[in-house]
């Protein structure tokens, strides 16, 4: 084996290496998506069910959401502040852009949370709502379960008059003025006492589905395996034309007799094939 020869064939292998190490990090990161979608299902399924509890036993004077409670069912008794409503634009529900409906709701020990009381879809002939419910008046009991506030949105995107692009809490508390908001999680509504003629849609359950990224993390490490597969098949051809050259000009085989050997397999192969069948 010559200089050129070997160089070539270190950078054959060079390019296998490389191409491995990105499938590792590729693969290592769906692992890790994987992992992280594996810990919601299991606190859907730990807190979802759950009696529900009083919010100021989950969220106590001024401390804030603790990210295990989340979907934990909580009880709230006050009252519904309507005029500070807002929709939340943009939602995917029901195959439109649907929006939510964001009511601030004053509890009995004065503090404000946001409540999330469902969709309701863009109008006929307009891209905002004909109507929306409007939440029962005057003493409420509201049964719901903690969520935790979503990102400012990362494009600029803002939104009209009475609307926000995503629920974010210290947002809207800036734009409600409701007094002792809290910022750190809102309730999405499953039930209202007393219960209203009509209210919005109700929201999904969560999705159950584990997501691809395992299946992704196992794709990446086979596409490793077939980089280096691939590599030793070129530098096997060309071994097996090396050498056929060297017999060609040994005078062994004629240049027509070239991949001969090879024909000859394949047909065998093919013979065995149709024995078994």
């Amino acid at each position: 084996m010559n200089r050129g020869t070997a160089l070539r064939w270190s950078g054959y292998v060079a390019v296998a290496v490389l191409f491995a190490l990105a499938c590792a990090m590729l693969s290592n990161w769906q692992f890790a998506r994987s992992a992280e979608r594996d810990a919601e299902l299991a606190l859907v399924a730990d807190n979802y069910e759950q009696a529900p509890v009083p919010l100021a036993e989950l969220i106590p004077g001024e401390d804030r959401f603790d990210p295990s409670d989340e979907w934990r069912p909580v009880l709230l008794r006050g009252e519904y502040l309507e005029d500070e409503a807002l929709l939340v634009r943009n939602r995917p529900h029901g195959g439109t852009s649907a929006f939510e409906v964001l009511v601030p709701f004053r509890t009995d020990d004065g503090r404000v949370v946001v409540v999330d009381r469902g969709w309701v879809p863009p109008g006929r002939d307009r891209p905002e709502p004909d109507a929306i419910p409007a939440p029962p008046a005057g003493e409420v009991t509201v049964q719901g379960r903690l969520q935790p506030g979503e990102m400012s949105a990362r494009d600029g995107r803002s939104a009209p008059e009475g609307q926000v692009p995503t629920i974010d809490l210290p947002l809207i508390g800036e734009r409600v003025g409701s007094g002792d908001l809290i910022d750190s999680a809102y309730v999405l509504m499953t039930s209202e006492d007393p219960a209203p003629a009509e209210r919005p849609r109700a929201l999904e359950s969560p999705s159950e589905d584990p997501g691809p990224h395992l299946s992704y993390a196992i794709q990446w490490i086979l596409f490793a395996v077939m980089g280096f597969a691939f590599i030793w098949y070129m530098i096997r051809t060309e071994i097996r034309h090396r050498r056929e050259d060297e017999e060609i000009e040994a005078g062994i085989r004629t240049p027509a007799q070239r991949g001969s050997r090879r024909r000859d397999r394949d047909m065998e192969a093919e013979d065995e094939l149709l024995d078994a069948r």
